[in-house]
């Protein structure tokens, strides 16, 4: 713990004490909470992961408005939809330049042949990149855009065609999350021809504001202005660094210092003292999140439903939010949140209730000292800001109830590679919505199609899964609706999640850090940030 707190101080000395990049007033410096798993936005779902490549060096087709959920052009200057509903046609932004680094110098500025290997590779295991350099990407099959895309056609440079098997209502918000950025294929071809196919995961080359400079890992990354982006207004730092701090007080002390200037994730207790600080300003807003447990149904005791009930129901979860989340989370009790359309306000909690916990035990026949394990994660999200607190107070919930919660923590990457696997028992995690609609919650965290990825509590219900997907289909909102909030109710009757908390998100800032704004999707992104000189 003494170097987890120490280590990332002694390295934001070294970042002020270096070289003149360190000094330029156009440098910002970011206190990170924790590395990346990689820089490829397709194969990951963690917003760590996508602040330090999707967010910095790449592009979508579409993409959200600064601050808002409201989609806008990206790659593509505009689309049209078939009548149908079976058909994109995109129409691709002329003249974009991919980055030049030194380890690739591009001859050709972005075409459509970017879009078919993006997608492509996506969604052909069989495609000649794909086997050299196996990966899945848990959001496209979650989401099932892998059984939607039919095909992809190349109409010519700069105009390509999705062709669709089914209808998906928000087909143009999914291509503006952060897995469908785009990559280069001629940069690729080069990875394939050298044998080095798996560096498209570690030195990534996009066409984003930022251009990746080096990776240290639980250290620092580097990234530089990209002074041919094609959006200008948007590239308004000459210098970009990640200073990887997984401790808050260490990025707290570092913020007050003016070791950076933007630190992700504060504790509750530490927003008034920033407040406070005439050096620091405080952003704050709702959060479009949710923090919950998710009950792995495929080990036993937690395949019994009586069992999931008693867990949820033995669990105190005023007292968590007050100690954890210190007036800065609300109660939640429904597997989405309040402010994400369909969200059914019917949909209550079981009544905190210990005695019947014990006796849904008894009836499934859990005897008392069984053995469970609780898995917490060791960083920091907008929707737990402590984990592991609130793992202890689970932890003694449960033993009042006859259960031994047995806590298990990895490092964030092997957290979530552990989890897909299926390792855990029970699992504290917290997700932020990506794109504003509702199967981003419903299909993508609980849908059969999600097992494999995002869907950590392994739970497939054949009722559940035909609702959300006729609600995927059609474009009807009313009767999306109608289906999404009958989902709810089955959800919350089959008890494979605990929900507990949505929280408020602060974003604490240097006084000179210029028009940043709180990405409704839990990212941390630069582009249109500026310092005061």
């Amino acid at each position: 713990m003494e170097r987890t707190v120490f280590k990332p101080l002694l390295l934001a000395a070294g970042l002020l004490a270096c070289a003149p990049l360190a000094q330029a007033a156009s440098t910002l410096v970011y206190c990170s909470e924790a590395s990346p798993a990689g820089f490829d936005p397709s194969q990951y779902t963690s917003g760590t992961d996508f602040d330090a490549s999707a967010e910095t060096v790449f592009n979508r087709l579409t993409q959200f408005k600064r601050g808002g959920t409201e989609v806008e052009p990206g790659l593509a200057t505009s689309w049209e939809v078939s009548p149908d509903g079976l058909a994109y046609t995109f129409h691709l932004r002329q003249g974009v330049k991919f980055h030049t680094t030194d380890y690739f110098t591009p001859s050709r500025d972005f075409d459509a042949d970017d879009v078919l290997f993006t997608f492509n590779r996506l969604l052909d295991k069989d495609m000649p990149f794909r086997k050299a350099y196996p990966s899945e990407s848990p959001y496209f099959t979650d989401m099932g855009l892998d059984t939607t895309i039919k095909s992809i056609e190349k109409l010519d440079g700069n105009t390509v065609r999705f062709n669709l098997n089914n209808v998906d209502a928000a087909f143009v918000q999914n291509l503006a999350m952060s897995f469908a950025s785009i990559q280069s294929a001629e940069y690729a071809g080069k990875l394939l021809k050298e044998g080095k196919a798996e560096e498209l995961n570690q030195k990534p080359v996009g066409t984003g504001p930022f251009v990746f400079k080096r990776y240290q890992k639980d250290a620092q990354i580097r990234y530089s202005a990209n002074k041919a982006y094609w959006k200008p207004e948007d590239v308004k730092l000459d210098n970009l660094v990640f200073a990887i701090t997984p401790d808050a007080a260490a990025r707290l002390q570092k913020l007050k210092a003016g070791e950076c200037q933007v630190s992700g994730y504060p504790r509750p207790a530490d927003i008034e003292v920033m407040k406070q600080d005439p050096n620091l300003q405080v952003l704050q807003q709702a959060g479009f999140n949710l923090g919950f447990l998710a009950y792995n149904v495929t080990h036993k005791p937690l395949d019994q439903l009586k069992v999931r009930q008693a867990l949820d129901m033995a669990i105190d979860k005023p007292a968590i939010i007050k100690a954890v989340y210190q007036g800065a989370g609300q109660l939640a009790q429904n597997a989405l949140p309040p402010a994400q359309w369909s969200f059914d306000p019917n949909i209550k909690d079981a009544p905190y209730d210990p005695t019947k916990a014990k006796a849904l035990l008894k009836e499934a026949g859990v005897a008392p000292g069984t053995s469970i394990d609780l898995w917490a994660m060791t960083v920091q999200r907008a929707s737990n800001p402590n984990a592991r607190m609130s793992a202890q107070m689970i932890q003694q919930d449960w033993a009042k109830v006859g259960i031994k919660a047995n806590i298990v923590s990895y490092e964030w990457g092997e957290y979530i590679k552990r989890a897909k696997n299926g390792e855990h028992d029970v699992m504290i995690y917290g997700w932020t919505g990506d794109n504003g609609d509702p199967d981003n919650w419903l299909g993508v965290l609980y849908s059969c199609a999600a097992v494999k990825g995002s869907n950590y509590a392994k739970w497939c219900n054949p009722d559940y899964d035909k609702l959300v997907q006729k609600a995927k289909l059609s474009s009807n909102r009313d009767e999306r609706v109608k289906l999404y909030q009958q989902a709810q109710k089955i959800l919350k009757e089959q008890v494979p999640i605990t929900p507990i908390a949505n929280s408020t998100v602060f974003q604490p800032l240097r006084k000179e850090v210029r028009d940043f704004r709180i990405s409704p999707f839990g990212l941390t992104p630069f582009y249109g940030v500026s310092l005061d000189k």
